[in-house]
């Protein structure tokens, strides 16, 4: 089971949509509101009741839409298109990636993994500290792991490979 694959294709993302991804503006609003609106859509349960299915859709939506909301960057020079296109070379060339760099990604990804259980344990607990420490821990992998892609991007372009998707652009 390909975690990295199954999320990609959870997220229907093409193309068109990597490359829509790729503006800052995507990343970085992604990265910064999709956890704790999500986080927060499911602590509303506590002032709306089964109300909060609708926010916690709404934060789901934002998840799907995200990447959809902003145009094509007008150029790749910037971290957060970096890390997202290098992402891109990631999943569809995982192959030929270096062993330290697909290592990390699966370390990374994995220490997650703690973060979000205590998120989803403060969750259900109503324990505040609990779900914004685990949002955090969550996130901060994520970070790193954005931080590894844009090294993988460099890595590919260095060594004369293309960005899936941009092999025709002049981006």
């Amino acid at each position: 089971m390909d975690f990295f694959k199954i999320t990609e294709r959870l997220m229907t993302m093409n193309a068109d949509v990597w490359q829509r991804h790729a503006n800052p503006w995507s990343g970085w609003t992604r990265m910064l509101t999709c956890l704790p609106l999500l986080a927060l859509a499911v602590w509303s349960r506590v002032w709306l009741g089964a109300w909060a299915l609708v926010p916690v859709a709404v934060s789901f939506l934002w998840i799907w839409v995200n990447p959809r909301a902003f145009p094509p960057p007008e150029s790749l020079d910037n971290w957060m298109s970096q890390g997202v296109m290098g992402e891109r070379i990631f999943l569809n060339h995982r192959a030929e990636i270096a062993a330290h760099h697909r290592r990390a990604a699966l370390v990374l990804s994995l220490l997650s993994v703690p973060g979000a259980i205590a998120m989803i344990w403060g969750l259900y607990a109503l324990w505040w500290e609990g779900a914004v420490f685990g949002v955090i821990l969550t996130a901060l992998p994520k970070i790193w792991f954005v931080d590894r892609m844009v090294w993988v991007y460099h890595d590919w372009i260095g060594a004369g490979g293309v960005v899936p998707g941009l092999e025709a652009a002049h981006v």
